[in-house]
């Protein structure tokens, strides 16, 4: 039990005293999330439109593949890109592995299908309202897209709000496809593994309070943007 109150104490010295090394991995581990989260989303939320307003053979099959992928296991996607990206692979020439790159591919096949799922599930209740509207309206498939999009808005940034969290909780694939480099792939979920396995607890823990004020601090932000509290009331 002394061990614990102590470890907390030196990370909270190491959180106020803003280290250098507990920062920098911070930092690094919001770069590639975020990147990850800007190009899944720039994926994942027009496939779900599309998925709403459009009627076609395979579509219930792709509905249904979409969701059993947001359960995909991170080890293998992370095991896939390696295979993908390593020397003896079709884009080994890139030399992208152990790199944020890398990092970012996997985070953005991790989160894609989990992003397009939940947003496909509001754009669809969306679309049943619209539908009468746009189709006596003769909008284009695009026009509709881009109308479910934008008035769907405040709900598709719960969505990206999920890929966030799953994409800065990740160890697995993150592990495999970028190393634990330090001061280049090392992100805060590899170091807390890494430092907890050393026994340092101080570093581990500081690292875990950065990352749950991270995660808060986006709630935060996207309940602001959505506006979900109104009247006073939430």
């Amino acid at each position: 039990m002394n061990d614990l109150w102590e470890g907390l104490w030196q990370a909270a010295r190491l959180v106020l005293s803003l280290d250098a090394d507990l920062y920098e991995i911070a930092a690094r581990s919001l770069r590639v999330t975020l990147s990850a989260l800007v190009i899944a989303c720039a994926i994942a939320l027009p496939l779900a439109a599309f998925l709403a307003v459009q009627r076609f053979r395979w579509r219930r099959a792709t509905i249904a593949i979409l969701n059993a992928l947001m359960g995909l296991p991170p080890v293998v996607v992370g095991l896939v890109v390696y295979v993908m990206l390593s020397r003896s692979g079709p884009l080994g020439v890139l030399g992208l592995l152990f790199t944020p790159t890398a990092m970012v591919v996997a985070q953005v096949i991790i989160i894609v299908p989990l992003i397009a799922s939940i947003a496909h599930q509001s754009l669809r209740e969306l679309w049943a309202e619209y539908h009468d509207l746009l189709i006596s309206m003769n909008a284009g498939r695009m026009q509709r897209i881009a109308t479910l999009l934008w008035d769907g808005r405040r709900a598709l940034l719960t969505a990206a709000l999920a890929g966030f969290g799953r994409g800065v909780g990740e160890v697995g694939a993150i592990m495999i496809v970028g190393g634990n480099i330090d001061h280049l792939t090392r992100v805060m979920t590899t170091a807390i593994a890494l430092e907890t396995g050393k026994g340092n607890f101080a570093l581990a823990l500081g690292l875990g309070f950065v990352l749950i004020a991270l995660s808060v601090m986006v709630n935060l932000a996207i309940h602001w943007l959505s506006r979900t509290e109104t009247g006073g009331r939430w």
